[in-house]
């Protein structure tokens, strides 16, 4: 059963997480556990993540604080046919 066909069989097996998470959350988590996320969502690609080691490698300060938050990698996606 896919999860996009009958989101209804998976309601009871979603856990909800608010982030930034809360100490304990991420440990408690185990791979192929469904999760609802609200909050605010950080999202970067490849350039992102050099800017950031290069910033904490020369002892400087992150322009946000992640603890606790979701860095998620986006890449870049292939353009429709004829565009």
């Amino acid at each position: 059963m896919s999860l996009l066909r009958a989101p209804s069989a998976f309601a009871a097996d979603f856990k909800e997480l608010a982030l930034p998470f809360a100490d304990g959350v991420v440990a408690s988590l185990r791979a192929g556990d469904l999760v609802y996320l609200s909050g605010t969502l950080y999202t970067g690609r490849d350039q992102t993540h050099r800017r950031l080691c290069a910033l904490l490698d020369q002892g400087k300060n992150l322009p946000v604080d992640l603890a606790g938050q979701l860095l998620y990698y986006v890449g870049p996606s292939p353009a429709r046919p004829g565009r």
